[in-house]
């Protein structure tokens, strides 16, 4: 009775720990992201090579989630809500780690982009980007607190994000067909925009992976879309 009671409590602290972990991962990848907002906005190298520089620690976090979910999988042999738990903080650790490292892009772009004189349509950028900042800090929360209602909404909130893409996007073009000049500040701009909007997805990626861990379904609507102008799918760096 004593090892059994042992065994539970050594179980309990591992399913803690994840969660933990996850806490820290998704603390890092928000600082990260408002960190390369303000960057964009404010036009700062420093800042930005902060950014880039920084993205170690999150890997770091990620390879711990897995190492731990793994080892807990085969020592403890988890059925159910504990396993949807487990497989969750490694599934979410991955989409977290993904959001760092478009972080990381955007701060390349912008110690780039600061070489050339701002453009207005950088405030569209930043309103942008502080859509995502509020669903990344809502999904987050969520996950944290066990609140499947709350992801729903994050879940929904992603079309508003990809319909302002694409007005960004069209913004972009008319800015380099009315003078050359602006292609290379504007191709920065788009690819800066690009991984914002591939941080919302991936926010609704977490927001799908909570339901389920929550409710044992998967959510049944088709994943909101807002009509795109640009498939170009922008990949972080490894």
């Amino acid at each position: 009775m004593e090892s059994e009671e042992h065994i539970v409590t050594a179980f309990d602290d591992e399913l803690e720990k994840l969660t933990t972990l996850i806490s820290q991962m998704s603390g890092l990848a928000e600082a990260q992201f408002a960190a390369v907002m303000k960057a964009v906005e404010s036009r700062n190298d420093e800042l930005a090579e902060q950014v880039r520089d920084g993205d170690k620690e999150i890997d770091d976090l990620e390879d711990q989630i897995e190492a731990l979910a793994v080892k807990t999988i085969a020592l403890r042999q988890p059925m159910a809500n504990d396993l949807r738990s487990i497989v969750a903080s490694m599934k979410t650790a991955a989409d977290i780690e993904r959001i760092g490292d478009y972080a990381k892009n955007i701060a390349k772009r912008t110690i780039v982009l600061n070489q050339v004189p701002r453009l207005p349509v950088t405030r569209s950028v930043m309103r942008m980007g502080q859509s995502v900042a509020e669903m990344m800090k809502d999904v987050f929360d969520a996950y944290l607190q066990g609140d499947a209602e709350k992801a729903i909404e994050v879940w929904e909130a992603d079309e508003d994000v990809d319909n302002h893409y694409t007005s960004l996007f069209r913004e972009l073009l008319t800015y380099m067909m009315e003078d050359p000049r602006h292609i290379s500040p504007c191709t920065h701009l788009l690819f800066i925009a690009k991984n914002i909007e591939r941080m919302g997805d991936l926010c609704t990626n977490v927001a799908e992976t909570l339901y389920y861990r929550e409710k044992g379904v998967r959510l049944s609507q088709t994943r909101p879309k807002g009509n795109s102008a640009n498939q170009m799918l922008v990949e972080p760096d490894a």
